[in-house]
């Protein structure tokens, strides 16, 4: 059961990503206009990049709240990332 949450934390921002490729390929592009950007943020920020392309606006981008916002995706990242290490921290003394 574990693994399956893991699973679904680690892939369900970036399926959320791809189908909004999908659907809306023009604010996509026009949100994140380098394909180094977009591939880093698909990798290795992909809740920081949600909530960046949510906040961002073609007016005037990413504004006042709207950047609370992409902090809030940044803090979801980092703390899915330093759970999974908090979490594994006694397998390799068990090992043995």
């Amino acid at each position: 059961m574990c693994c399956l949450v893991t699973i679904l934390v680690f892939l369900g921002p970036r399926i959320t990503l791809i189908a909004w490729y999908l659907m809306d390929p023009g604010r996509f592009n026009a949100a994140i206009n380098t394909w180094l950007l977009s591939c880093c943020g698909f990798f290795f920020l992909p809740w920081t990049m949600l909530a960046y392309l949510a906040a961002w606006s073609a007016e005037m981008g990413v504004t006042g709240f709207g950047w609370v916002i992409v902090a809030f995706g940044f803090l979801i990242d980092i703390s899915a990332y330093s759970g999974s290490g908090y979490g594994n921290r006694d397998r390799i003394r068990h090992y043995a």
